[in-house]
């Protein structure tokens, strides 16, 4: 038994890496009040009473849409209420291992469990249905029931719980090509064979953390009448922007040891093996020659190399980016989101842009992928925030089973802001009273909000290996690092003491930062391409740093589409990039280029007696790295410049929103 315990311990361990990576057209165009203000503006005044201007707020745009002007949400709850459900039975019972034939022959393995009042027999009747699609084995999910387990809680109170393992993974049969169209054709047909099943009621909740979170979304954008809610946690938006390819660089911590993972479970189709013999023999072999010549090896290798199926943003990411079908999806979703998730920069927009379409809300922790699962603990509850079991059972109360539960109540946006350490609320993100401020990097060091006089240049070298111990390292390895206790992972000073580094003093009342942000950087390089990493710490009274969030750029893929791109009271406050082959432009040795980074959302609080630090180096290994032919070895012994200055002003554009309304 120990031996047996100590197996599964190691697997819910592996397991927990979770990841996933990969509408109609927006006719508005961007209107002209948003374009860029002059470099010589002054910062706008910060008030406390909601502005006028910021009553609707730019949104950012996604391949099919473009930025446009949006409503903002100035009124909603400011306090969680209380939900509680009493069990209406006492056992979660299993029915004997299924399949479900797919149009085109393949079998996907479905595990159902069911209401019972005793641990062999289940309830009579229909039930509503929660659904799980997840690529990391049913048989897994038995002991680690967040990677694709009957979730006990909600069963007992009434649903039917039917986990499914996606093609070509786990105990299914078929190839496996992460979010492929094939895949996402079978969703649709998994939800036909659930609604007509004796025991279910055709009323279902889609939901599941990472993998299984973006099977949710998917499958909701596919409007079957049937599925009535979502509750998707830390999924994917944009599988190439979000994590596979921030900036142009290709993930090389995370993504071969999911695609790993994946493999590797799916190599142990077991329940196969009692049932089905013959299927478990042809499995493995199939699923080992689609590892090596159809799907995982290839991919990966044509992303470190360059090519341009994988290296640029063509049509490989635009199916494996869930946003792209956001304007789809017509349930109610609640969305949770971590600040220190993989996919922390598209948790947050999912809200926006289903935020005045349907009932949505959304919920950021102060989370790594895996304590999103809650390892070692997600914290809740915390600061009035119910668990999240009990969150999503009464999101499916009320909208899968009709209940009136008073979810529409409960507040439209949690965040937990970082220096404060809590959570606060708010009506909308971005933060309906956040405004867009520029800060100017200056001499000795200084960010400030007047534009320095003097023009001033540092230099740094190029190397691809910085942030190889920072608490990056932790965030793109799910979080899994952080379980080490090593003070580099945490205090990012280390990581640091090669970059060039800016702070801006918090000042009497501090500083509260809400939304995504910008990096404006004017850099020369002696190589043809350079990599900028822009990191942002908050510094304590001590020295010591806590990190607050990142941005990742490379200096020839800078092309911008402004109609795409998120303006705020005349500010770009968050870059879209291109990413095709076409607009990628190599540098000129000693070309001062002016390059904007987007630095992924956050919500920040920097009190007094402490500072922001901004520092600023040539690569952050544990984010992503360079494609070996088309990236790295140009940009491999450079030396870059950073300018500063009235004709070349680096800056920062940082979204301000007034101190008073923290704990309102």
């Amino acid at each position: 038994m120990k031996k047996t315990a100590s197996l599964y311990l190691a697997m819910i361990s592996a397991a927990l890496l979770l990841v996933g990576c990969g509408g109609s057209s927006d006719q508005n165009s961007q209107p002209s009040s948003s374009a860029p203000a002059s470099p010589n503006s002054e910062p706008p005044e910060i008030h406390s009473e909601q502005p006028k201007a910021v009553r609707e707020m730019m949104a950012l745009g996604s391949r099919s849409t473009e930025s446009t002007f949006v409503p903002v949400v100035l009124e909603g709850s400011t306090e969680w209420s209380t939900y509680e459900r009493a069990p209406t039975h006492t056992h979660a019972v299993s029915l004997p291992d299924q399949t479900i034939e797919m149009s085109d022959g393949t079998k996907l393995f479905v595990k159902v469990t069911l209401p019972g009042f005793n641990r062999d027999t289940p309830a009579n009747g229909r039930f509503p249905v929660v659904l799980t699609q997840t690529s990391y084995n049913t048989s897994v999910g038995q002991f680690v029931p967040q990677v694709g387990g009957a979730n006990e809680y909600l069963v007992t109170r009434g649903y039917a719980h039917v986990v499914v393992d996606v093609r070509g993974t786990g105990n299914s049969g078929g190839n496996w090509e992460a979010f492929g169209e094939r895949e996402q054709a079978d969703y649709a047909e998994v939800v036909n064979w659930v609604v007509d099943q004796p025991w279910a009621l055709p009323a279902i909740g889609l939901e599941g953390i990472s993998y299984l979170g973006i099977t949710a979304v998917l499958t909701s954008q596919q409007n079957h009448p049937a599925v009535k809610a979502s509750f998707p946690i830390v999924p994917i938006g944009d599988g190439y922007r979000d994590i596979v390819f921030t900036g142009g660089n290709v993930n090389a911590t995370f993504i071969p040891s999911w695609m790993a993972l994946v493999t590797g479970l799916g190599l142990l189709p077991l329940e196969l093996l009692p049932t089905d013999p013959g299927a478990f023999l042809t499995a493995v072999p199939e699923r080992l020659t689609g590892t090596l010549l159809d799907f995982q090896v290839p991919t990966i290798l044509k992303a470190l190399l360059g090519e341009q199926e994988t290296a640029f943003d063509e049509e490989f990411w635009e199916i494996r980016s869930p946003m792209e079908g956001v304007d789809k999806i017509n349930v109610p979703t609640f969305v949770v989101g971590g600040l220190f998730d993989l996919f922390q920069r598209s948790e947050p927009l999912w809200y926006e842009r289903l935020s005045g379409r349907v009932p949505v809300k959304l919920l950021i922790g102060p989370w790594t992928h895996i304590e999103a699962a809650g390892v070692p603990s997600d914290g809740l509850p915390r600061d009035g925030v119910p668990p999240l079991d009990v969150l999503r059972l009464q999101w499916f109360d009320q909208y899968v089973m009709g209940l009136d539960a008073g979810a529409e109540a409960q507040p439209n946006v949690t965040q937990y802001v970082l220096g404060l350490e809590k959570y606060e609320t708010a009506s909308h993100w971005p933060h309906p009273q956040m405004q867009a401020r520029r800060y100017y990097l200056g001499p000795e060091g200084a960010i400030t909000s007047a534009q320095p006089l003097a023009t001033e240049t540092i230099e740094v070298l190029q190397q691809p290996l910085n942030g190889l111990c920072s608490f990056s390292t932790t965030q793109w390895t799910a979080g899994l690092t952080g379980l080490i206790p090593l003070p580099c992972l945490e205090d990012n000073r280390f990581s640091e003491l090669g970059a060039i580094k800016f702070e801006l003093p918090a000042g009497e009342e501090g500083l509260y930062l809400n939304g995504p942000m910008q990096a404006d950087l004017w850099v020369s390089s002696t190589a043809r391409d350079v990599q900028l990493s822009v990191r942002l710490d908050l510094v304590h009274p001590n020295g010591t740093t806590s990190p607050i969030t990142n941005g990742l750029m490379t200096a020839s893929m800078n092309s911008l589409d402004e109609s795409r791109s998120r303006f705020v009271n005349g500010e770009m406050i968050q870059p879209w990039h291109t990413f095709r082959v076409e607009d990628r432009s190599m540098l000129e040795r000693h070309e001062v280029r002016k390059v904007s980074v987007e630095i992924f959302s956050s919500s920040a609080f920097v009190p007094p007696g402490s500072a922001l630090r901004a520092s600023i180096n040539t690569s952050n290994v544990a984010q992503g790295i360079a494609p070996v032919l088309t990236t790295l070895l140009p940009s491999l012994l450079g030396v870059m410049t950073l300018h500063t200055g009235p004709d070349t002003p680096s800056s920062l554009v940082l979204p301000v929103v007034p101190v008073e309304v923290l704990g309102n």
